[in-house]
């Protein structure tokens, strides 16, 4: 019997928007790691609009399958097998010019969002990029009904997972010597949030 693929409706509602947005940042950019693909859904849809980029999925042994069947499907020269990567881990020895991830950091423990970025700083180049795609808080604040309600949502499923406040997110990313770049609005709530690292940094 033929395995299907995982399929996440949402990747399909999304996936559009995020590549116009992401695209003309990503122009100069060779080697991208995903963390936490999912589903292998924005891989397959991203990597033929960036034919010169190498991207990198990744994620928890669980999602790999999943991932493989999607990118052996797409057989495209740029996407590389997944990678074996749980935040809270080993990172990878590879070095990355652009990093990305979407509808992750609300999932993590806080915990493991500082580990994210604590392991996004031994594998990113000294003038790397950050996207991040997903909602976020300002100031303490949700930025619509529909947030509040999934943040909810979030926390009867896990107590230890929320929606995540943009300052204290950019906190972290600072620490790493990672500026906020552009603040996009997207659909559904969700923000584009983009970070450049400066070359004077590590």
């Amino acid at each position: 019997m033929t395995e299907s693929k995982p399929f996440a409706p949402h990747c399909e509602r999304n996936k559009e928007p995020i590549l116009a947005l992401l695209q003309p940042y990503l122009v100069n950019r060779h080697r991208v790691l995903e963390i936490g693909s999912g589903t292998g859904q924005h891989a397959v849809f991203f990597a033929p609009a960036l034919p010169y980029t190498v991207w990198q999925t990744s994620d928890v042994d669980e999602n790999l399958p999943g991932i493989r069947l999607w990118l052996q499907e797409a057989a495209l020269p740029n996407l590389p097998p997944p990678l074996l990567l749980d935040v809270t881990g080993e990172w990878p020895q590879q070095r990355f010019d652009a990093a990305f991830t979407a509808n992750s950091l609300h999932i993590m423990p806080w915990t493991a969002v500082e580990k994210f970025f604590a392991g996004l700083d031994t594998v990113l180049e000294r003038d790397g990029l950050l996207a991040v795609y997903g909602p976020f808080n300002y100031h303490g604040t949700y930025t619509s009904e529909s947030n509040r309600e999934f943040d909810g949502w979030l926390k009867q499923r896990s107590a230890l997972s929320g929606i995540r406040d943009f300052e204290a997110v950019d906190a972290l990313a600072n620490r790493i010597g990672l500026q906020l770049v552009n603040d996009h609005a997207m659909p559904a709530n969700n923000r584009l949030l983009v970070w450049r690292r400066q070359a004077a940094e590590k």
